[in-house]
């Protein structure tokens, strides 16, 4: 039993089979000797000095151990385990300690080495208890340097005849465990407390970190996992110790073994920790009040899910504390759900239980359930919320372009970044698609996803899309094939950028390869309901695509009453990699970006013979809606616009256009 002071101490004392001294604990070798001894300050006596050799599991010395222990491998084989040892140190004190009549000890070290770097974190690693009296103790060589800067012997008993009338001001404590919480981004953060591990098993989670650093105190909410740019685990973590001595000795961790696996650890900022960490949601702040809770992550939820349906999912014997709001769902700035939801839970036996429900079915999607952090959560938070609902159209300042026929982010190529979707439900929208592709969505490319529609303008039940790369295709490709949307299957294939775009302008692709478009001319679309891309998707071949690019006007005089603005004009060339496209095919592209946010650009079919005119982006011909139903169509936006449109320009009066798509 501790107590905040006594007039018995036990001194305890260790060595490694590696390093000692100043460097204990740093080369992460096991102890191979513990010593201690009981000092009676009220009657002045030393007792015996008890010595204990360890067994550890690897049977190896290096010289350094073997010099200052004096040990050797024959002994140790004879020792016992550490397990058994420190029973027998529990068995000693407590013995000692009833022969004097005393019921209360205060632990004292010559320095926290031994219990900070050698004891907590094997114990740790073993999955051994450690007995409670480890968990506070007094540093004598802290206590001493107030009194007098000499160097002194701890165990020397005149020195601690000395501290009969001595009270202990530097009581040392080691958290049990981590504690929860968040972070605000307005709370100054120590930069000399802060490191940077490297290296760590992706399913990792705080408690797996916080055990790694066992024996060093990790401040509330220290403990944030980075996550890429798709928001998932990078295997770095950024760590917040309570002060800079334990960050000093968190570093000297560095390539220590969690598991199989050795982690880097390198100093780091209070700046890039609060990059991480901090936020701003009020929400999450909220959620995360109720402290020492367990916390999980959940993602690929179905976008309808509600928290009954959560809740259901995880069953009884994973209760989620204070039911549905010990749930808080991830949603887009419009309120629209990303698909991840994080949960909280009062103990390490319902995370447990929910944990044993990764990958089973809610609705038709398979969720998966991960250990996970409160700056986790704040980070997914931010990083949703910060995302813009729609791709920015460009400014006025922009140099003058002529309109594309096709959006230019077609541009040929033989990669095969994309996949085919064949077989779709004909009521499929946006977010069925979405729903379908599950985790997939965040690499997708932005404007990345392309309906096809047969000559009536009507669904085909096939649909394009474009992926971040030809790794991620072949990966969507391999999970979904086949997989079930509204009671149907889906064929998912990989394609490339030239298949996909041959498709789009009314050619076939079948098993025997690709038939060309019927049309061997290059018919171009009028222009009035032309995409204006954003600068960051047009690409130098996009726009030196010449069947992309609409015939130019023929320049007017000078003195000409109806001037017509300058165009930047790109004369047609032969192109190996010519696009043609069917005058009687339509397709609807779909921009994500991010997935699922929605905004429409059709072709429309012109009559033979008409020849296209190139329009600018002037003021008042772009407008951009907000709000739109996730199922209105080409001809829903056209119908809004009924009435509004001058038909010799083609422009959109400056009027009211508050009124709903039905």
């Amino acid at each position: 039993m501790m107590a905040s002071h006594s007039d018995t101490l036990v001194v305890f004392f260790g060595a490694t089979a590696g390093a000692n001294g100043g460097k204990l604990g740093s080369d992460e070798r096991e102890i191979i000797l513990l010593v201690w001894q009981i000092v009676d300050l009220h009657e002045k006596k030393v007792g015996k000095l008890q010595r204990r050799l360890v067994k550890p599991d690897s049977l190896e010395l290096t010289d350094q151990s073997k010099e200052e222990t004096g040990l050797s491998v024959e002994e140790l084989y004879k020792a016992e385990p550490l397990d058994k040892v420190l029973q027998q140190f529990q068995q000693s004190v407590s013995a000692e300690l009833k022969a004097l009549g005393r019921s209360s000890y205060t632990l004292c070290v010559d320095g926290p080495l031994i219990i900070r770097q050698a004891l907590h974190p094997e114990v740790s690693k073993k999955n051994l208890v450690l007995p409670e009296c480890f968990y506070s103790f007094v540093d004598v060589r802290k206590e001493f340097h107030k009194c007098c800067p000499n160097k002194f012997d701890p165990y020397c008993k005149l020195v601690f005849e000395s501290l009969a009338d001595h009270k202990f001001s530097c009581f040392e404590a080691v958290k049990y465990k981590l504690e929860s919480g968040a972070c605000s981004k307005t709370e100054p953060v120590d930069s000399e407390t802060v490191i940077r591990a490297r290296g760590l098993p992706w399913q990792s989670s705080d408690q797996d970190i916080a055990r790694f650093f066992k024996g060093l105190n990790i401040a509330k909410g220290g403990v944030a996992l980075c996550l890429n740019a798709q928001g998932r685990r990078n295997g770095e973590a950024l760590v917040r110790f309570i002060n800079q001595e334990h960050r000093d000795l968190a570093l000297e961790r560095h390539k220590h073994h969690m598991g199989s696996r050795y982690i880097e650890v390198y100093k780091a900022t209070g700046e890039e920790f609060l990059k991480i960490a901090g936020g701003t949601s009020n929400e999450v702040a909220q959620f995360l009040s109720k402290e020492n809770q367990v916390i999980i992550r959940m993602r690929g939820l179905p976008f309808t899910a509600s928290p009954q349906d959560v809740l259901t999912f995880l069953g009884a014997d994973s209760p989620v504390t204070d039911a549905s709001d010990g749930l808080l769902f991830v949603k887009y700035p419009d309120g629209r759900p990303t698909g991840d939801a994080f949960v909280l839970f009062s103990c390490e036996e319902y995370a447990l239980n929910a944990l044993k429900k990764h990958k089973q079915i809610l609705g038709k999607r398979y969720i998966e359930l991960f250990r996970s952090t409160a700056a986790e959560a704040q980070q997914v938070l931010n990083r949703y919320m910060s995302t813009p609902l729609i791709s920015t159209l460009p400014s006025s300042s922009m140099v003058p372009m002529p309109v594309l026929a096709t959006p230019p982010y077609l541009a040929t190529g033989s990669t095969r970044d994309c996949v085919r979707l064949r077989g779709l439900p004909y009521t499929a929208a946006i977010e069925d698609i979405l729903e379908f592709m599950g985790e997939h969505t965040i690499d997708i490319k932005p404007h990345g996803v392309h309906m096809v529609l047969n000559q009536q303008g009507r669904p085909s039940g096939d649909a394009f899309i474009q992926m971040r790369s030809a790794d991620r295709a072949f990966m969507v490709a391999q999970k979904c094939h086949k997989k079930m949307m509204k009671d149907r299957y889906v064929e998912v294939f990989q394609c490339s950028t030239e298949e996909m775009s041959f498709v789009l302008m009314g050619g076939t692709l079948n098993r025997s390869g690709l038939s060309p478009p019927p049309c061997k001319l290059p018919c171009l679309a009028p222009p009035a309901y032309a995409a204006f891309p954003s600068p960051a998707m047009l690409s130098e071949a996009a726009l030196y695509q010449p069947p992309l690019l609409a015939t130019p006007r023929t320049p007017q005089p000078p003195h000409s009453p109806h001037p017509t603005p300058t165009l930047a004009y790109y004369p047609p060339q032969h192109h190996p990699a010519q696009l043609y496209m069917n005058m009687n095919m339509n397709y609807t592209a779909y921009f994500a970006s991010p997935p699922g946010s929605v905004a429409l650009a059709a072709q429309q079919p012109h009559a033979q013979g008409h020849v296209a005119s190139p329009m600018m982006p002037q003021h008042g011909a772009l407008v951009r809606m907000q709000g739109l139903p996730y199922n209105a169509g080409v001809k829903d936006i056209l119908s809004f616009f009924q009435g509004y449109q001058s038909p010799a320009s083609g422009h959109l009066p400056t009027v009211d256009l508050q009124k709903k798509i039905s």
